[in-house]
């Protein structure tokens, strides 16, 4: 299991591509605690615990560029990216 700080270092891609396969991984050992075939059901927890580190940072990425988005400024003469047409009509 990855630590989360080392999860960071992780390009989206790469983070992608760890999530997708964690998930496989526990649906398997989901798949062989229900047929008796797990000898390790601890790994159950970590790899829950890994799914949701990856699951909050894709998270924390999503919110950091869609407020970078909104921080930019919009074309001039615009209200900018982070005023919807209706609240600035409601302003006027």
């Amino acid at each position: 299991m990855a630590k989360a700080s080392e999860l960071r270092l992780l390009d989206d891609e790469e983070l992608a591509t760890r999530g997708a396969e964690t998930r496989q991984e526990l649906f398997n050992l989901r798949f062989q605690l229900a047929t008796g075939q797990l000898e390790n059901s601890a790994r159950l927890g970590r790899l829950r615990r890994e799914v949701a580190q990856v699951l909050t940072i894709q998270r924390e990425r999503e919110i950091e560029a869609a407020e970078a988005y909104q921080a930019e400024p919009g074309p001039p003469g615009s209200p900018g990216r982070g005023v919807s047409a209706g609240a600035e009509e409601e302003s006027q």
